[in-house]
């Protein structure tokens, strides 16, 4: 479901206007992520643990560029 969403977007934005979108909101979720770790007292090795984690699900789920996810496996 939200791979259609994702592809969607693509097509109505454009590819350069999505990926400087997409570029964004990874940005901003990395720095949530590192706001709760900070919060919570949570070691850099765990912060970049779940920040990877999020980049993996992303991968999953589709939200990255087939060229994106050959060059970092």
């Amino acid at each position: 479901m939200f791979a259609v969403i994702v592809v969607l977007m693509r097509r109505y934005l454009g590819q350069t206007k999505f990926n400087q979108l997409r570029g964004k909101l990874i940005a901003l979720h990395a720095q949530i992520i590192t706001r709760f770790c900070d919060r919570f007292n949570i070691d850099r090795t765990t912060r970049q643990h779940l920040i990877r984690l999020a980049h993996n699900n992303g991968k999953r789920l589709g939200l990255l560029n087939i060229s994106e996810i050959s060059n970092l496996s």
